[in-house]
């Protein structure tokens, strides 16, 4: 059986974390030359290539077998250096990386984070990414846990669902007044009364290009969107402030929304057609005491944040 000296597993993580040999020396405190002669001894002794000479650098599929690994090897470490009083002390804490789409970091998923035990000793590296796309990372070794629309575990992990984020169409009553008949100030357009053909070709905004979020609540409607003009706002609370000051309409979170639709800056365009999207929490299947304490509190902020 291949053994793997500690310290090159920490450099893994460090090189891959970083993205290049120089960033990675300089958190290590080594020179770039002794980073690579490290990842040298690990590929020898793997007998293959473990990462990709890309900047950044990607690791190759058995790159990501062994990151998994190092991740396991580091938090494992965290959680008896915390048992043993030392989580806290100065480079002491455990570094857990997860993987979560915007709109809950934007609502609900920082709650969690913030009930994790301070006396976990733990920081947070957060990769944002799409509810449909997080069990990549889990798969690459890349995160140890995922929000995720995924319920299916994947390899080596365990799921559980956290609950359902109800998203809602709405837009300005001025945008629905340009665009949509004139019925801003209503309680609803209705689906007897919202013209979905004057909804398919009016502005909607968008996340990035990946968001298909308004294009299903069109479909579910009877719509289509043909070739619409299409705002891209990539952060959560700047695609809601532009969904209120009318430059197109979208699909929000009701924790976004609710209080807008009722004190009249924003119209809900179908109120009984909301979209719901049943979320889970994935997490390495591993005796942790750090990630156990992560999921609890995850568990407990979704369940009231959510709807079941």
């Amino acid at each position: 059986m291949m053994a793997f000296q500690l310290e090159h597993l920490h450099t893994l993580v460090a090189l891959v974390e970083e993205g290049t040999f120089e960033a990675a020396a300089q958190r290590l405190r080594l020179t770039a030359s002794a980073v690579s002669q490290r990842i040298k001894a690990m590929e020898q002794a793997a007998g293959q290539v473990l990462i990709q000479r890309v900047n950044p650098v990607i690791p190759t599929a058995a790159g990501d077998i062994v990151l998994r690994h190092a991740r396991q090897v580091q938090l494992l470490e965290g959680d008896v250096a915390t048992e043993l009083g030392a989580g806290l002390q100065p480079g002491g804490r455990t570094s857990l990386p997860l993987a979560v789409n915007a709109d809950c970091l934007g609502t609900w998923f920082l709650d969690a984070l913030a009930a994790v035990p301070a006396e976990s000793g733990a920081v947070f590296d957060i990769y944002r990414e799409d509810q449909e796309h997080t069990t990549s990372l889990l798969r690459s070794g890349t995160v140890m846990a995922a929000v995720t629309s995924t319920a299916e575990a994947v390899q080596g992990c365990s799921s559980a669902r956290l609950g359902t984020m109800r998203y809602r169409a709405v837009a300005s009553p001025r945008f629905v007044d340009a665009w949509l008949g004139g019925v801003a100030g209503t309680a609803g357009l209705g689906t007897a009364g919202l013209d979905t053909a004057g909804l398919g070709t009016a502005p909607m905004v968008n996340f990035d290009r990946r968001d298909d979020l308004q294009h299903r609540f069109l479909r579910g409607i009877g719509g289509r969107a043909t070739d619409v003009p299409r705002h891209h706002i990539p952060t959560s609370a700047d695609f809601a402030r532009a969904v209120v000051l009318g430059l197109g309409w979208g699909l929000l979170p009701e924790q976004q929304c609710l209080t807008e639709l009722g004190d009249g800056r924003l119209v809900e365009l179908a109120p009984g057609h909301p979209i719901d999207v049943v979320l889970y929490w994935q997490r390495w299947n591993i005796a942790s005491r750090l990630l156990d304490q992560v999921t609890d509190a995850v568990g407990r902020v979704a369940a009231a944040s959510l709807h079941p």
